[in-house]
C-alpha cells in the first residue's frame, strides 16, 4: 500500500481574515488568545442561530480585537476576565448591528 501524498501550501489570508487575528492574538500572548477565543464562540453562534452572515464572523472578532486591550495572563482570573468582556463587547456588537438592521 502507498502512502498519500499531502501537500502544503501557505493559506490564502485574504480568504480566511480570520487567521490573521488568530496569529495576531497567538503572537500578542497575554490575555489576547482568550479574548479571540471569546469573541469567534459568540460569532459562530451567533452565525448558527442565523443573526450573523458567514462573513461578519470575522469583522465581528476584528472589532472585539480592535477595542481589547492586551493584558499579561498571570492566572486564570485574567483569561477568565478577558473571556468575560470579550463576550460581553460581542454581545453588544451584534444587538447594535441588530439594531441597526445590518
Amino acid at each position: 500500500m502507498a502512502a498519500a501524498r499531502l501537500d502544503f501550501e501557505a493559506p490564502d489570508l485574504a480568504r480566511f481574515p480570520a487567521l490573521v487575528l488568530a496569529r495576531a492574538a497567538a503572537e500578542a500572548g497575554g490575555t489576547a488568545p482568550a479574548a479571540l477565543n471569546a469573541a469567534n464562540e459568540v460569532a459562530v453562534s451567533a452565525f448558527l442561530e442565523g443573526r450573523l452572515d458567514f462573513l461578519g464572523i470575522p469583522v465581528l472578532i476584528d472589532r472585539v480585537m480592535c477595542a481589547h486591550r492586551n493584558a499579561p495572563a498571570n492566572d486564570i482570573g485574567d483569561i477568565l476576565e478577558a473571556d468575560r468582556w470579550a463576550r460581553d463587547l460581542a454581545l453588544a456588537r451584534l444587538e447594535q448591528a441588530a439594531r441597526a438592521g445590518t
